[in-house]
């Protein structure tokens, strides 16, 4: 067998919680249902376990679960409002990788992401590390297994970005073919420019970076994939699987891969029966295409790249401008062509600031509590996990400087899920869509505010000013949203005011 095809999923929601209660609150354009997790639950991750296949007249003839036979990644915050809220999804989800492994030749389907879905690239050199060692520490509790590739948020890329997922040994990642800027052969030959998509997909590469690492990359096939987001190829479950097939060269020199990555939630809540239409496919494919169904990890296993990649900085593959979607008004949007986002910037700005000042806040005050307040910091994905009275004995037992009594115990956790909320404010949705007073703007704005609460007045009052003000600088479309500051003041305030006022010694989560 010389064709491969792989299909990748990547499955996400931004963190929709109430910072201060942990509860995702009514959604109003979610209805008919509470919010948005629990209609595309409905509409997309539930129907993918169990996805019905017709016969010719329209009959269900049987059921498959698609995610035992594609590629894919769940989004960790996802995956912990599905473990509460929707667990026979969450439970097939962990049960269709590890029937894949049996399917694959022992590699399983799922793969890690950046913990919190930021633009790793526009991230500090440390929220970029922790934001992937979080993501693996995930996915390792959940899936009970180190992950072989890690999906970048927005496929957004950069050599640094590369370098944290080699340093953690992460073995691939998956880029779109504009990111790819110039190939040669391992063993020798001259660069030859990629740039504008012209790179061979059917072979995966390998990235030599600067520190020596290694990491394969793979590159999607972008006009498959275009045709199944935004095509409706997925109405016809036969021509699905003609154009994977037509996408092979005609004349073919060893091993061929044919990969297509999507949002997952094009199967079923993009495009309503996607899911059926994806277990179509699949099971002909299985039956009479001439085709195999992989996944990255085997490939990678059977195929290793004899080619080398250098990639386009500072890349992504849902905006042209590279990384301009998430820091300025670029011109990428998703709505009202009439409205501009040149509140991006300001609120990336403010952001970056609030989160500068806090982490000098925090090294200041974890200091006498914690043996090695960043190390803390990283490990403090277990509590996150794991909130039980004996998971936190433990955690500040390997971490606490002395054994923690009430009120420094609770400062150090208060500290640290501080942290964690500047972390969780650079969802990458907060810029996506087209006006600060969106859902998703909204949230990341109360990740911040539950960061300054939880900061306190010894080292976050005077940075809420300073928040504010940049703030204003961040024009809402709505003349009746005004700034992001009224934003702010409207949609973050009330939510911190109702929590009650913060005990330094009571315990956050």
């Amino acid at each position: 067998m010389q064709r491969y095809l792989c299909i990748h999923g990547h499955f996400y929601q931004p963190p929709r919680e109430n910072p201060w209660t942990e509860r995702v609150e009514r959604e109003v354009s979610a209805a008919p249902y509470h919010d948005w997790n629990e209609r595309i639950t409905a509409e997309c991750y539930a129907p993918n376990a169990e996805a019905r296949i017709l016969d010719g007249r329209g009959r269900v003839r049987r059921s498959a679960d698609n995610y035992r036979s594609i590629s894919f990644n769940f989004g960790p915050t996802l995956l912990s409002w599905l473990a509460t809220r929707a667990a026979p999804t969450y439970r097939a989800i962990l049960d269709a990788d590890r029937a894949s492994r049996e399917r694959f030749s022992g590699h399983g389907s799922a793969i890690a992401q950046a913990y919190a879905h930021p633009i790793l690239p526009l991230a500090s050199e440390r929220d970029r590390r922790t934001q992937v060692v979080w993501g693996i520490r995930d996915f390792v509790h959940r899936f009970g297994r180190e992950p072989e590739g890690l999906w970048l948020p927005e496929t957004a890329a950069d050599v640094p970005s590369l370098e944290v997922l080699a340093a953690c040994g992460i073995r691939f990642t998956i880029l779109a073919p504009e990111q790819a800027a110039a190939t040669r052969s391992l063993h020798a030959g001259e660069w030859r420019d990629a740039r504008g998509g012209r790179i061979d997909t059917g072979v995966p590469y390998l990235a030599r970076l600067p520190s020596g690492r290694e990491i394969a990359l793979f590159f999607f096939d972008s006009a498959l994939s275009r045709a199944v987001a935004f095509e409706r190829l997925l109405a016809d479950g036969d021509e699905f699987v003609q154009s994977m097939l037509a996408a092979f060269p005609a004349a073919e020199h060893g091993p061929r891969l044919v990969s297509l990555a999507t949002d997952g939630e094009t199967y079923g809540h993009h495009h309503r029966f996607g899911e059926m239409a994806l277990a179509y496919a699949i099971d002909r494919i299985d039956r009479e295409s001439g085709a195999r169904l992989t996944n990255y990890g085997e490939h990678l296993a059977r195929c290793p790249p004899v080619h080398e990649v250098r990639i386009v900085e500072r890349s992504s593959w849902s905006c042209a401008h590279g990384l301009g979607r998430w820091s300025e008004d670029c011109g990428c949007r998703v709505g009202n062509p009439q409205w501009t986002q040149a509140w991006r910037k300001p609120l990336r700005e403010a952001l970056d600031t609030l989160r500068d000042g806090l982490a000098v806040a925090f090294e200041r005050e974890a200091a006498p509590l914690l043996r090695d307040p960043w190390e803390a910091r990283e490990a403090y994905i277990d509590v996150v996990l794991d909130r039980s009275p004996g998971s936190v004995d433990a955690f500040l037992g390997r971490h606490g400087a002395w054994p923690l009594d009430g009120a420094g115990r609770g400062r150090a956790l208060q500290l640290l899920e501080m942290q964690r909320q500047t972390l969780l404010m650079y969802a990458s949705c907060g810029w996506f869509f087209d006006d600060i007073s969106g859902l998703e703007s909204v949230q990341v704005l109360r990740h911040a505010g539950r960061a300054l609460q939880l900061a306190g007045r010894p080292c976050g009052g005077s940075w809420e000013a300073r928040f504010l003000e940049s703030l204003e600088q961040a024009p809402s479309n709505l003349p009746e949203c005004g700034t992001g500051r009224a934003v702010y003041e409207r949609h973050v305030r009330p939510a911190a005011a109702a929590s009650g006022p913060l005990d330094a010694a009571r315990e956050p989560g």
